[in-house]
């Protein structure tokens, strides 16, 4: 590193090979994301399975999306507490990295707490708002409410997780993913099947498998907090400096909260998408939340690259590396690319086999089948936004990104669906709003990107 010698636990960010590095680190934070995945699909599988379609209704439909909601919030804006700690790390300024840590320990827990009031409060009213199955709307408000008492381990888990990540370290908090993944799986099981949760009808089923996540959240949370207390380095955790640096939040702000109302608009479009799909019955609902879990496969590879590149460009424009910065962005698109088709691909070709692991009702995945054709295709199309605009916060420009979301993403895609679903209402309709969403952003990432390197000399 950059004034500071990278540990074996740490990637060598600001020297050596780029690509080789961006690769280790990324595939770190992909089986990581995929054990997060994991054990939500376990309970999806589970509720699927062993309780029913419409279970799997109640936990993956718009429970998830109220939860994505919320959690996204907070995650963008503790992308602001990643940028600037790897921005300090990288120019080796540890005091300022220290304040940066306990200001951002902070505002998770006092977030989480927040969330956690408003989220309990509100679940009755923003299923039934968002036009859920009559037959899923007890089981879907129980999960949310179960799900924001877990909100505060939550947020503190995923912020102690970014810190690690900020400074070069993706191998603990994956450790930590796989702990609590094998935690989940097992509870799920204990509480559903041998507890015989699942017999007893959706409510039931639907609470074991919640309770389960909010307690392997907890488990998570103490575990990464404990890495943090027990580090030597400059991030290094004390309870008792746990405050808020109003210097230090208000940097975290500058950068996270663009970053933060960018996500929350994002979900905001996918909230009334899925009030869309829910017009179409329980049938299309399990459809799509089936796929969700089949579709977040890509989700989590472009999060884990763009949290890739966000990192490297971070500390390497901290350390003032601004060849590297440009660098960094090329090979992270390129590696993107040579991801991203072929999986497409593969994904198609086994859409009835991936459909069946989550339900059995033929009709369902005769529906999912056909968001799977329709969508995965353009896949390809969404890389420019994750890398370009992940990038840009590196180099802590997190305003205009927010903006060209606003605009390409969320205004155009809730334009088209309340314009062009009333006319044509039908599923497909609906689907549409994403490719051309996707490839508007992308192409205005694209621009702006090559007008701010040019601006800032980035060469």
């Amino acid at each position: 590193m950059n004034k500071q010698k990278a540990t074996k636990k740490q990637i060598s960010i600001t020297e050596g090979s780029i690509w080789k590095s961006m690769l280790s680190y990324f595939f770190a934070l992909l089986l990581g994301a995929f054990f997060q995945q994991l054990y939500n699909t376990v309970d999806a599988v589970i509720v699927g399975r062993a309780v029913s379609s419409d279970a799997l209704a109640a936990v993956g439909g718009s429970s998830a999306t109220v939860v994505n909601l919320f959690v996204g919030f907070f995650l963008g804006l503790s992308s602001g507490a990643t940028v600037v700690i790897s921005q300090f790390f990288g120019a080796g300024r540890k005091e300022e990295v220290s304040k940066a840590v306990h200001t951002a320990i902070a505002v998770a827990l006092i977030g989480g707490a927040i969330i956690t009031v408003i989220g309990f409060g509100s679940a009755s009213w923003i299923i039934k708002a968002m036009k859920t199955p009559p037959e899923t709307i007890e089981a879907s408000t129980l999960y949310l409410r179960i799900f924001f008492l877990g909100m505060i381990p939550n947020l503190v888990y995923n912020m102690g997780a970014g810190i690690l990540r900020a400074i070069g370290d993706s191998r603990r908090p994956l450790i930590v993913l796989i702990i609590s993944c094998f935690a989940n799986i097992f509870l799920d099981v204990f509480f559903v099947i041998a507890l015989r949760m699942g017999k007893r009808g959706d409510v039931a089923g639907v609470t074991g498998v919640a309770v389960a996540t909010i307690l392997c959240q907890l488990l998570s949370a103490v575990i990464v907090c404990g890495i943090l207390i027990r580090s030597t380095d400059s991030y290094r955790l004390d309870i008792r400096k746990i405050r808020l640096d109003r210097g230090m939040l208000s940097r975290i702000i500058s950068i996270g909260l663009p970053a933060a109302f960018q996500s929350t608009m994002y979900t905001f479009s996918n909230i009334l998408i899925q009030s869309s799909i829910n017009e179409f019955g329980k049938d299309t609902a399990a459809a799509w939340a089936a796929y969700g879990k089949i579709d977040v496969v890509f989700w989590m590879t472009m999060s884990s690259l763009g949290t890739s590149a966000m990192t490297f460009v971070g500390q390497n424009y901290g350390a003032g590396k601004m060849d590297r910065v440009r660098r960094c962005v090329r090979e992270a698109f390129a590696i993107a690319l040579i991801i991203t088709i072929p999986m497409s691909i593969l994904i198609v070709l086994g859409r009835s086999l991936l459909l069946g692991i989550f339900v059995n009702a033929q009709a369902v995945i005769e529906i999912g089948d056909q968001m799977i054709r329709f969508l995965a295709p353009f896949y390809v199309t969404y890389i420019g936004i994750e890398i370009f605009s992940s990038s840009l916060r590196g180099m802590g420009d997190a305003l205009i990104p927010m903006i060209i979301t606003l605009s390409g993403v969320c205004i155009l895609r809730v334009g088209w669906v309340l314009v062009a679903f009333p006319i044509v209402r039908t599923v497909q309709t609906v689907e549409w709003s994403y490719p051309i969403t996707w490839i508007t952003t992308s192409v205005l990432f694209s621009i702006y990107y090559l007008y701010y390197t040019k601006k800032k000399k980035i060469r």
